[in-house]
């Protein structure tokens, strides 16, 4: 078998690496479908998080690192066609933050919190990368004064996509990685 070695310790196979792809090209579309979606909410910086939605199901089936490795390349894709190196850089911090904050939660305390829980942490998770970058971009700290209105964001947000997730979460479970095509 075709192995290669991505990420320090990420063994990536032919079939692991369509199967990465197809989750990194889904949420790229997910991204470019969310950018033409007004959101009801007339805040600067929030969205719905669409592609979040390929985070947490990526976690799911694989795992941390690939879950990383199918946000960078979501992320650095996306800023390619349709960004800048600043939107790159808040879109890739939160969605590194929010990677292992649903990992962690998801990993080490799914007995308390459910799937949308995780994604209720992913999404607040992703904020506070956002507005952290923010304030070294603008060089002042100030701007987490809006955090309160981001976390209120989040949360609605993380319930959203954590539902989503939790309703695909039974089609991945049909999905065997390990089976033969």
């Amino acid at each position: 078998m075709m192995c290669f070695i991505g990420l320090e310790g990420v063994k990536l196979s032919a079939k692991k690496i369509v199967y990465i792809s197809m989750l990194v090209s889904q949420a790229l579309v997910l991204n470019i479908i969310e950018s033409f979606i007004p959101v009801p909410i007339p805040v600067p910086g929030i969205k719905i998080g669409l592609a979040n939605i390929v985070t947490l199901v990526t976690i799911l089936m694989f795992g941390f690192k690939e879950s990383l490795i199918v946000v960078v390349l979501r992320t650095l894709l996306a800023q390619l066609l349709v960004g800048n190196i600043t939107a790159f850089l808040f879109s890739v911090s939160g969605g590194i933050l929010s990677a292992c904050i649903m990992y962690i939660v998801y990993k080490r305390y799914s007995r308390y919190f459910s799937l949308v829980g995780v994604s209720v942490f992913g999404s607040v998770a992703h904020n506070v990368g956002q507005l952290f970058v923010a304030s070294i971009v603008i060089n002042n700290f100030l701007i987490f004064s809006y955090l309160p209105v981001l976390v209120m964001a989040g949360i609605i947000m993380g319930i959203f996509t954590g539902l989503v997730a939790n309703f695909f979460r039974k089609y991945i479970k049909s999905i065997e990685y390990n089976s033969r095509w």
